[in-house]
This record gives structure tokens, C-alpha cells and sequence, in this order.
């Protein structure tokens, strides 16, 4: 008989990441609070308050179950494998002097702080494929140029954050448009993502602050206290220094080429390698075989390639010898080993809540909204995604929990099963984007080689500065189901009160 703990499927179990991700932000230490949430998700499991706890049961599940589960996983480890040779090659690049080259290349080009911070957001916005590929590679190539300007490596983490799953999940040619695809049962689920495109608020509002924010110079919470420190010459900020270590001191001979042509490989090679696994090449479409495509298994194929190619064209170059090349990959193994055991005790914490039934709880909640909150079921429907996705740290499992739901619940009213849906997926959006228990967040936090903890909270107030506006535009959506005017209200609220704080003086910064 399937073992059921006590406490299943009841608000106990989104307790243990909630736990977590409190003692991450006041202890500013991410690893030990992740395990203490996964000890008690662990506690909870062998039903910890009863007189039949097991000692045997919480131990076997953390360790059996959790970790050793979760690195058994063939998706997860796809994604590590695809994680450590974006280390190895961002270290090539580095020896053989092409991030060095693009930087002081920029650094002729790229005159100011605000045109720095707006060149990250460009190839952020034009590497739409995949969130992870999106952090690491906009990380690589944009820290010798914000470096060079003074932006704080909090202010480009949220940058890259902010152009990562945002940017990902409004591109129809995505691995997140083929996640969110194949969460809609019995419905043209592409079609609905493509409707449902002008309805994500927190997205499309995101993108907007972040640009608003840059161009007026405008910067609040602790975020302002990092870019004044990056000024002074600090663009760690607290405790970001002893992290991570500076990029190694990188060769003389590379040219720009040498870091253009790795990133235009590792691009072209995952593409192909996501087509490939969607069964693009036994005849499948283009549109088609991205909606099917495993994610994993394609930028790893695509990444390996890419990182071989990237090898020969630097012993032609002869830019680095073959034992440097080798040099490289216990190196840049070592550079990913803080975002790795992050996301392995994220993922590790991710199964103890599964296991607690916290989608089955969060359900219930959501099948009992009365038909009487109907105009204000979006809303609700995003504020739900966003506890969800912060609490267990990811916006795929909040798609597989809430929009089958929305979906059945709405079948007989397209307009509005379309704006839930894109609730769904804005509130998503921005609890990932919040969490420091996201995947996402820790690997925008690796491509910026920025103190994770220093990320999360200095994105925190800008993350919920949207969310609040993006509520208000779902509300009004529920109203007048239309896309555009809810759209319009929500940017004339954010410009206008990031204009209103720079009025106020919040942002003191001022450029060089």
C-alpha cells in the first residue's frame, strides 16, 4: 500500500520551503537554510507530531528520495552536464583573451553605465530560447562590459533575470512555450499561448520597468546601496565578494571573434539540438518539434558540440594549446559548483513538498474559488501562481498544477480560460522570479557571478513593485476582457511611478 504521511496535502506543506527561503534572506546563507527546509519537509514526511514517526522513514526520504532521487533524475542532470560546459567554455573564452577582447571592443563602443546596462538587455531579449542558456551566456559576455562601466553584479544579475524567463515565456520558439503547451489537455495549446501573449501582464510590465529603470537612472532598496558601492569601485557589494572568484587574468592574444563566434556556435548547436530531440529531423516542423523538444537533452547535445567546435577553433587560432583547453574544464567545473549544489538541495527541497502533496493542496484551493469572484478570478488565479512558484521555487511545476485546472474550469468561456492562463503564467513568472529557491534566480546569479543571497534581495522590491501593478491590470482584465487597455493602464502606472520616485529624489546615482 502507498505510504501517505499525515500532514498531506495540507498547508504543512509548503512550510518546509517557506522556512528556507525565510532563513536564506535573514541569514544571507543559502546552503544551510535549504537543507534545514529539506530536514523538516523530511520530518514531516515520517509524521514527525504523531506517535508513529519513523526516524528511518524521514532519513531514507531525504537522502534516498531527495538528493540521491533528484541527482538520479536524467532531466536534472541534463541540465548539470549543460551547466558545467557553459563553465568550461566561459573559462576558454576567458584564457584565450575573447572576453577581454569583446570588453575593451565595448568599451569603445559602449560610451556610458545606461548603455551598458541596455546592451545586456538587448542580447538578453535576443536569447529567447531557453532561461538557463539565457543567464549564462548573457552573463559571459555582458560582465566585462558592465564591469568596466561600474554596474553593481546585483544590477546585472536582475538585468539578466529580468530578460530570462520573462523574455522566455512571451517567445513562442521557447522551451517554456512547449512547456506551457504540454500542460493544455485537450486544446490546441500553441494557439493558446500565442493568445495569451498580450494578456501576461508581469512579463511584458517587467521588461518595460527594467528598461524605465535604466534609461532614468533610477534605482531603490537595497539595489541603490550596490550600484553607489560599484561606483566607489565595489561591484560585489556585501558579502559578494569571497563567493565567487574574479575572473582569472585573461591572455593578450584573443581578438573579438574568439568570444562572437563561441556564443553564435553554442546558440546554432542548442537550437538544433532542441529541434533534434522534438523529432525535427524525421519530419516534424519547425514550430512543431520545439513544442516537443526536451530541453535537457538538447542544449546538453547542443552544448557539447559547441564546446568541441569551440576547442578547434581555438587551436586553429592558436589562441590556447590543447593542455589549456584540458585546463579548463576542472576550472570551469569548479566555477559552477556553488549553482550546482544550490540547485541540487532546490530540487532536493522541490520533491520533499511534492511529496507532502502541496499540488494537491494548492488545487483544492483553487477549484473552491465561488463563480460569484469570476470577474476576479485572473487575479486570484496570479496571486496563487505566485505563492506556488515562490514557494516551491519553480514556474514549470505551477504550470502542471494550475492550468489544467484553469482549463477545465473555463471550457465553456475561451476569453477568459485565455486571461486565467496567462495569470497563471505571469504569476509563475514573477514567484520564480522572487524565490531564492528558483532555478532560474540561481543561475541568473551564476551568470552574473553575483552572492545569490545579494541578488535575490536586491531584485526583490523590483519584482514586487510589478507584481502589485500587474495584480491591479488583472483585476481590470477580469472586468473589461480586453488585452490592450488593462496593458496601457499597467505601463502609464509603472513609468509613472518610477518618474514619480525619481521626482522624489529616491535615486541619487549619477553617471560618470
Amino acid at each position: 500500500m502507498e505510504y501517505i504521511p499525515a500532514m498531506y496535502a495540507s498547508f504543512w506543506a509548503l512550510v518546509p520551503p517557506l522556512v528556507a527561503i525565510a532563513l536564506a534572506l535573514i541569514t544571507k546563507e543559502v546552503y544551510s537554510s535549504l537543507f534545514v527546509g529539506i530536514v523538516i519537509g523530511g520530518l514531516f514526511y515520517g509524521n514527525v507530531f504523531t506517535s508513529s514517526f519513523s526516524f528511518e522513514t524521514t532519513v531514507t526520504h531525504i537522502f534516498n528520495d531527495g538528493i540521491v532521487g533528484v541527482l538520479s533524475d536524467s532531466y536534472n542532470v541534463g541540465i548539470l552536464v549543460f551547466l558545467v560546459i557553459l563553465g568550461v567554455m566561459v573559462c576558454m573564452m576567458n584564457k584565450a583573451g575573447g572576453s577581454d577582447a569583446f570588453g575593451r571592443w565595448a568599451g569603445e563602443h559602449i560610451k556610458t553605465r545606461v548603455g551598458a546596462q541596455l546592451s545586456a538587455i538587448v542580447l538578453g531579449a535576443l536569447i529567447f530560447i531557453d532561461d538557463y542558456f539565457n543567464c549564462l551566456t548573457v552573463g559571459s559576455v555582458m560582465r566585462p562590459v558592465t564591469d568596466r562601466h561600474k554596474v553593481s553584479r546585483a544590477k546585472l544579475a536582475y538585468i539578466i533575470d529580468a530578460t530570462a524567463a520573462p523574455i522566455c515565456i512571451i517567445a513562442p520558439i521557447s522551451s517554456w512555450a512547449a512547456a506551457v503547451s504540454g500542460f493544455v489537455k485537450d486544446e490546441d495549446g500553441f494557439a493558446l499561448f500565442l493568445k495569451a501573449i498580450p494578456y501576461n501582464y508581469y512579463a511584458l510590465l517587467t521588461i518595460v520597468a527594467m528598461v524605465t529603470f535604466v534609461i532614468l537612472k533610477v534605482d531603490f532598496g537595497p539595489m541603490k546601496k550596490h550600484e553607489k558601492n560599484a561606483l566607489a569601485g565595489d561591484l560585489f557589494g556585501p558579502e559578494g565578494k569571497t563567493v565567487t572568484e574574479e575572473e582569472k587574468k585573461q591572455g593578450g592574444k584573443g581578438r573579438v571573434i574568439d568570444l562572437i563566434f563561441p556564443v553564435l556556435i553554442l546558440i546554432i548547436s542548442c537550437v538544433i539540438g532542441m529541434i533534434y530531440t522534438g523529432g525535427f529531423f524525421e519530419g516534424t516542423n519547425f514550430i512543431e518539434a520545439f513544442s516537443n523538444s526536451d530541453a535537457s537533452v538538447g542544449l546538453m547535445l547542443g552544448s557539447v558540440f559547441a564546446l568541441i567546435i569551440t576547442i578547434v577553433f581555438y587551436l586553429i587560432r592558436g589562441v590556447i594549446r590543447f593542455k589549456e583547453a584540458c585546463d579548463c574544464i576542472p576550472e570551469g567545473f569548479k566555477a559552477m559548483v556553488p549553482a550546482i549544489l544550490i540547485l541540487t538541495f532546490a530540487w532536493t527541497l522541490k520533491a520533499m513538498t511534492d511529496s507532502l502533496g502541496a499540488k494537491e493542496y494548492v488545487a483544492g484551493l483553487v477549484e473552491g474559488v465561488d463563480g460569484g469572484l469570476l470577474s476576479f478570478l485572473p487575479a486570484i488565479v496570479f496571486l496563487v501562481a505566485v505563492f506556488l512558484a515562490f514557494a516551491t521555487g519553480t514556474s514549470w511545476g505551477t504550470f502542471g498544477i494550475l492550468i489544467p485546472i484553469v482549463v477545465e474550469a473555463f471550457s465553456k468561456n475561451p476569453t477568459m480560460m485565455i486571461i486565467a492562463i496567462s495569470a497563471c503564467m505571469a504569476g509563475a513568472v514573477c514567484g520564480d522570479h522572487c524565490s531564492p529557491i528558483s532555478d532560474t534566480t540561481i543561475m541568473a546569479s551564476a551568470g552574473a557571478q553575483c552572492n545569490h543571497i545579494n541578488h535575490v534581495s536586491t531584485q526583490l522590491p523590483y519584482a514586487v513593485f510589478v507584481a502589485v501593478i500587474s495584480c491591479i491590470t488583472y483585476i481590470i482584465a477580469g472586468f473589461v476582457k480586453n488585452a490592450y487597455v488593462p496593458l496601457a493602464i499597467g505601463i502609464i502606472m509603472v513609468v509613472g511611478m518610477i518618474a514619480l520616485l525619481k521626482y522624489m529624489g529616491e535615486n541619487k546615482t549619477e553617471e560618470e
